[in-house]
């Protein structure tokens, strides 16, 4: 099995494998903490079913949580930054006559 290689900031090596590298859908995140940890769980939902499956959860310590949160801060203000300087793929966009019919 092939492994990617990156080099982060302060030049260590992390290794992704394949299976890891085409991730995990989740559409819903539980967080909780105790004294030392703070447990992520990410769960997909699927409608109409009754039970929802933790797909993944990670443990992290209060430092590590706060890293992610301002990681997660400033890629989501660079995202909301890049989607208003974008222009919006339906800007010129004009509806057939009679309007859109929707079918799924």
């Amino acid at each position: 099995m092939e492994k990617n290689k990156h080099k982060s900031v302060n030049e260590i090596q992390v290794e992704l494998s394949d299976d890891v590298a085409q991730g995990t859908y989740s559409n819903l995140a539980v967080i909780s903490h105790s004294a030392s940890e703070f447990i992520l769980d990410f769960i997909r939902i699927v409608p109409g079913a009754p039970k929802a499956k933790v797909k993944s959860r990670i443990i992290m310590t209060p430092d590590n949580a706060k890293r992610l949160l301002f990681a997660l801060q400033d890629n989501i203000k660079k995202f909301e930054d890049q989607q208003a300087s974008a222009p919006s793929q339906y800007e010129d966009f004009i509806p057939p006559i009679g309007g859109i019919k929707g079918e799924a």
